[in-house]
């Protein structure tokens, strides 16, 4: 991203100013494993991208904070002297639901000229939302002197998504983007919050990742009845053991119990939570170890359950993985996401990434009539000053 450009880009749109301009970054992200796990309480492992969201910044000497982005013509502002209100769908209010969190804390900016910028790619699935809310949070607490550290600079963001944009996100995506580090993986406890970064050494091999370009129109529908299937599982459970979450349960424990969930398609829905928390366990171990051929194993199991117990990858997704599986450079695949469409994660040998998107790309194209988009990522780190 060119930052001068952006620089001419704020001249032009709020006039020319002798105020420093201050520029912020936070990435997009993707989980390589642990799908449907967060709101059970269990393991996620994603990783920070090297494409994310811009943001520069310049006090005005007003009350207003002025907002405006390149990637739509909309823009809009708030007064800092009145109650802030959410506006239709528009982007702007996941920035205004971070100010309005920092308020609450009693926590006041100044009036400010804001320009965004990003470059992950729309519809992508890879959280653009949780890179907007991130970038300005940070850029709020580092300018103001707010003192939050970046934890709850995260919390602080998802609350802004679950309370003034209305979205019931975990805090997965607003984690990462967050404390993301480069050439590393996030392995987070949902339920605690306890996380660890582990080394992701991929000499050799790069992330693709793969947009299906499905319209995903069952995503949030299918999303409230799993989630009410787990809980009904947990129910079901606890008559064997005082749990609060499936990720209570290891796989043993699971096996155990399993004879008191009289619902077949709950029964299913539980051993994807549980088998996909050891799947996650089990892949830290395999990065650990720097043994990525297991680590890509364990993709391809993950994808199975997602597809055969859990059920929400589609024609789309398993063509993808299917056509992913042929070619030799293919070290695992998955989808990744709340599915229905959205996005698969690959793990490819350096000279076979040409080769996969081109005959992933013919292959898709035959089985669905769908265009993919390829995305060749690197990890990167969480939230900074540039």
């Amino acid at each position: 991203m060119n930052t001068e450009e952006l620089r001419d880009t704020m001249n032009r749109l709020y006039g020319p100013s002798d105020n420093p301009v201050t520029v912020y970054f936070s990435p997009g992200r993707v989980n390589l494993i642990g799908e449907h796990t967060d709101y059970n309480g269990g393991y996620v492992l994603p990783c920070a991208l090297t494409f994310g969201t811009y943001l520069l910044v310049r006090k005005n000497g007003s009350r207003k904070v002025l907002f405006a982005t390149t990637n739509f013509d909309h823009r809009g502002e708030v007064n800092l002297d009145e109650p802030f209100e959410k506006e239709g769908k528009s982007w702007i209010n996941y920035p205004v639901g971070v100010l309005n969190e920092f308020r609450k804390m009693a926590l006041e900016t100044a009036g400010m000229d804001l320009l965004y910028s990003g470059d992950i790619p729309n519809g992508a699935g890879l959280s653009s939302s949780a890179s907007i809310e991130m970038v300005t949070a940070f850029a709020m607490n580092d300018l103001f002197g707010f003192g939050l550290d970046r934890m709850n600079l995260a919390k602080l963001s998802q609350r802004a998504e679950n309370l003034f944009v209305g979205v019931n996100c975990g805090i997965m995506d607003q984690f990462a983007s967050g404390l993301g580090r480069k050439d590393h993986a996030l392995f987070l406890n949902c339920d605690t919050l306890e996380y660890e970064r582990v080394p992701l050494r991929l000499d050799g091999k790069k992330i693709v990742i793969v947009n299906t370009n499905k319209r995903r129109g069952l995503a949030d529908s299918k999303y409230n009845e799993r989630r009410a299937q787990c809980e009904e599982a947990v129910d079901a459970l606890r008559k064997g053991k005082p749990i609060r979450h499936l990720s209570d349960l290891t796989l043993e424990e699971f096996e155990q119990f399993a004879h008191l969930i009289p619902d077949e398609v709950v029964l299913k829905r539980a051993r994807h939570v549980i088998s996909e928390n050891n799947r996650a366990l089990e892949a830290v171990e395999a990065l650990k170890t720097g043994d990525i051929g297991r680590f890509g194993k364990l993709m391809y199991q993950s994808h199975h359950s997602l597809r055969d117990d859990y059920e929400v990858t589609g024609h789309e997704l398993d063509s993808l993985v299917e056509e992913a599986g042929k070619i030799s450079g293919t070290i695992g695949s998955r989808m990744t996401g709340a599915g229905f469409g959205g996005c698969t994660v690959s793990i490819v040998t350096d000279d076979s990434v040409q080769r996969f998107i081109r005959e992933v790309g013919s292959g898709y194209a035959k089985q669905t009539g769908l265009q993919a988009d390829f995305y060749v990522a690197e990890i990167g780190d969480g939230s900074k000053r540039m």
